[in-house]
């Protein structure tokens, strides 16, 4: 029964994965990107661990699931201020469609 529920949860976390990558892919901003990859690893780091109940070495895979989130949250943060500083915000949420001006009366 154990076997089924982690199997059930694993595929399941799978397929949530799948908007995640839409909106890595369609994205209007760097940040909206960054914030999706780290939604990704999240998820990773628990299906390793849903995988280490599967067979039955939980101890190990929450240590390999520990750094992997570890990383993964240092790396976004890198890349996160790495686009802070390179491009200004206001740049990077400007969008491709120009506001309408009013017409003078």
């Amino acid at each position: 029964m154990k076997e089924w529920f982690a199997i059930i949860m694993g595929a399941s976390l799978l397929v949530l994965m799948i908007p995640v990558l839409y909106r890595i892919i369609v994205g209007p901003t760097g940040f909206d990107r960054i914030l999706c990859a780290n939604v990704i690893g999240t998820k990773t780091a628990v299906i390793l661990v849903i995988i280490g109940t599967l067979f039955d070495r939980v101890d190990m895979f929450v240590d390999f699931a520990i750094a992997y989130a570890l990383l993964n949250f240092v790396g976004a943060i890198v890349v996160s201020r790495y686009f802070n500083r390179t491009v200004p915000l206001q740049e990077m949420e400007k969008t491709k469609a120009k506001p309408r001006r009013r017409a003078k009366a």
